[in-house]
């Protein structure tokens, strides 16, 4: 398969050209939308729907990701492997990775200028937009709500060290047109926040479609779900636009050395500590400690970074766990099947 230039406005880069055997008669496809038994997806001559089954069902398919086809027998040969994926630790006890979304250029991390706002959860959706490779901005919903954002701004600027922030009426155009620069011909983002922080009326104006919308409760300012499957949409600019439904729960897992792009701030000052295994409590030299002291840290950012590598680090033994226990069970279920054979093999 050679490379086609009606690719690249569907995000095809040379990531996945060098993934592609020039000798394969295959065809390369992005998944739009994924489904129970089937997926959507586009390619080179326009949209697909294709049925999942056998060795495309165990591929964890999930949107953004490319594929390449036999475009003969209609069915998908294999997943090129991701410039990134945004994940989380599924909800439950079985301790999976559920892929949010893949090959995402910019998340935007929306956020609303009420009672949603949440400085912790900023924080862990942009650990997880490090580890995707993907360059977070905090969009700002409902500026027009409140009398003045500049506290909003703020606090959000804060979160990270050179983090861009927006904010905005999601209704409006002309407001929103200051995210077009991130929406080009070929590059892709997603949007991730709560329920009923405005990313369906942020969808609708950027896509200019239309998607259902529910007001926010007036007790709490917080949304209905209204999105409740991810989705591609293209872009009047060219770019693509994943949307993903309000998660109540985004548990860290896997994200390596992401936490330290997000709190870099924490981690400079931890290399200017005495002690190379300090735990900036109360060891001598420690330079953590001494900003919060001098009132150039906060300490409940300290509290937060804590909190989070805890979480990471027990998500992801956790899943190292599970992996060994697979494979053990794998070897053992081997040599009962091996034995099984050999016996009937006797007979």
């Amino acid at each position: 398969m050679s490379r086609n230039d009606s690719l690249l406005p569907l995000g095809w880069r040379t990531h996945f050209q060098v993934q592609v055997d020039e000798a394969e008669d295959l065809e390369a496809a992005r998944i739009t939308a994924v489904h129970r038994n089937r997926v959507e997806a586009v390619g080179a001559e326009g949209s697909l729907s294709l049925e999942l089954g056998g060795r495309s069902r165990d591929m964890g398919l999930t949107v953004g990701d490319w594929v390449l086809l036999d475009p003969a027998a209609e069915r998908i040969v294999r997943r090129l492997d991701p410039f990134g994926v945004f994940q989380r630790r599924a909800a439950g006890t079985t301790g999976d990775i559920q892929r949010i979304a893949a090959n995402v250029d910019t998340l935007f991390v929306v956020t609303s200028a009420n009672r949603d706002f949440n400085v912790a959860r900023l924080e862990r959706y942009l650990a997880v937009a490090h580890d995707a490779g993907a360059y977070p901005v905090i969009v700002i919903t409902k500026a027009d709500a409140v009398e003045t954002v500049d506290e909003f701004l703020k606090v959000a600027r804060s979160v990270s060290p050179g983090i861009v922030v927006e904010a905005l009426d999601a209704r409006d155009p002309a407001q929103v047109l200051v995210l077009q620069d991130w929406c080009s011909s070929g590059q892709t983002v997603a949007l991730v926040g709560s329920s009923g922080v405005g990313k369906s009326t942020l969808i609708n104006t950027l896509t200019g479609a239309s998607q259902h919308t529910s007001a926010a409760r007036e007790d709490d300012q917080r949304g209905r779900h209204t999105t409740t499957r991810r989705s591609m949409h293209a872009l009047p600019g060219g770019g693509w636009l994943i949307d993903t439904p309000g998660m109540r729960e985004l548990q860290l897992v896997d994200i390596g050395a992401s936490l330290g792009d997000v709190f870099a701030d924490i981690a400079n000052l931890a290399e200017q500590c005495r002690f190379q295994d300090c735990e900036h409590n109360a060891e001598p030299g420690c330079k953590v400690q001494e900003a919060i002291q001098n009132e150039h840290l906060d300490a409940d950012r300290l509290r937060r970074y804590r909190k989070l590598l805890a979480e990471n680090r027990r998500n992801s033994e956790s899943m190292a766990e599970r992996r060994s226990r697979d494979r053990h069970l794998g070897k053992h279920y081997k040599v009962i099947q091996s034995e099984t054979r050999h016996r009937k093999e006797g007979k």
